[in-house]
């Protein structure tokens, strides 16, 4: 997980570029989506964090989006 306060602007696209960030999260409410996310964008740098995966965001305790990864959502909250 890399924090969005940890990383500067030009490191974070070479991440992406490289593959080493694919998906954003929510460190507040502990929720992981795709970068391209509205409802990501949206949120306070602060709050923001980086992943290179679904099983490292779910290690860390993280739920889909219900926006962008909707389906992944229904199968989280069915298990609830």
């Amino acid at each position: 997980m890399i924090w969005h306060t940890a990383i500067q602007d030009d490191e974070l696209r070479v991440a992406i570029r490289q593959g080493k960030v694919n998906f954003g999260g929510n460190r507040k409410l502990k929720i992981y989506g795709r970068l391209t996310c509205t409802s990501g964008k949206r949120m306070k740098r602060e709050n923001r964090v980086f992943f290179f995966s679904i099983g490292e965001a779910i290690e860390a305790g993280y739920r889909p989006c219900g926006h962008c990864m909707h389906g992944e959502y229904l199968k989280w909250k069915a298990k609830i």
